[in-house]
């Protein structure tokens, strides 16, 4: 994975996660804590949280900005998180859970995908094309997008409202619960929805493979979608879900910040914690 984006994604990253930008909007702020909260983490092998706890910690040091970081490992039930409750502007990261109530919807209706959604899905999640995100936006529209997120019991997510969906309030926590959904058997999302969206997020065109997968080992399968918003205030919004299998793991991992002087800024602070998130547990 490079860690560095190419000169025309940073050009398009400035308006390309909430389509357009309302600068004089204001903007959520993850709240301020009287200390800065430490990461926590709790394994059932022996000696991995604490080594999780200490290098996600060390990866973090003197990193500007606010970061909120959720891993989750089903091989070794191990969890680790680190401001999970803190909203953000949700940027591109939302796209996944537009499809996800996309195939959800179409599910209750008993339903397949028509040619036009599979082509605006293909391209919502490989490309992060936010012409056919509003599309589906739009067509979905706030009562089915909010039935989603109940019945995925992602409670604190606020969709954005007049169809800024880059400005929906999502966190770690909810993320973490949609990427669950994405990866294991349940009864809101079909086995052949979960197999459309894993497959589409392992699709995602190379310059925009940074973040979450980096430093994942050869043997493992990783399914990214990331986000990216510049705002007037607090900076870059810069964000990376994704999910991995292989080497004796199942996990996932969500780091979402902000408050970041320059999108690449933001890369490499996700991609620092991944690296260290994927080290120990192709160790443990």
């Amino acid at each position: 994975m490079t860690q560095h984006v190419s000169r025309r994604a940073r050009v398009l990253g400035a308006g390309l996660a909430a389509g357009i930008l309302i600068p004089c909007v204001a903007a959520a702020a993850p709240a301020a804590a009287a200390t800065t909260p430490a990461v926590s983490c709790t394994s059932a092998k022996a000696g991995l949280a604490t080594k999780l706890k200490k290098d996600i910690s060390a990866a973090l040091t003197d990193r500007k900005g606010t970061i909120a970081v959720g891993l989750y490992d089903r091989s070794t039930n191990t969890t680790c998180s680190l401001r999970a409750t803190s909203s953000y502007d949700s940027a591109s990261v939302v796209k996944v859970t537009v499809l996800a109530t996309l195939l959800w919807d179409a599910k209750k209706h008993n339903r397949y995908l028509t040619d036009t959604e599979n082509s605006l899905a293909k391209a919502m999640i490989t490309k992060s094309d936010n012409d056919a995100t509003s599309k589906l936006w739009k067509q979905l529209g706030m009562t089915k997008i909010k039935g989603f997120l109940s019945a995925a019991g992602m409670t604190k997510t606020v969709p954005g409202a007049n169809n800024y969906w880059g400005l929906t309030q999502i966190n770690v926590t909810d993320e973490q619960k949609l990427l669950k959904l994405v990866t294991a058997q349940n009864s809101v999302l079909s086995d052949n929805s979960r197999a459309y969206i894993l497959k589409l997020m392992g699709q995602v065109i190379s310059s925009q493979r940074w973040g979450t997968p980096y430093g994942a080992p050869s043997g493992v399968s990783w399914h990214v979608k990331n986000g990216w918003l510049q705002r007037s205030t607090h900076g870059w919004r810069v964000h990376s879900v994704g999910t991995f299998n292989g080497g004796g793991h199942d996990y996932m991992i969500t780091v979402l910040t902000w408050g970041n002087s320059t999108m690449n800024y933001g890369i490499s602070t996700i991609q620092g914690v991944s690296k260290a998130i994927h080290k120990d547990l192709a160790a443990s």
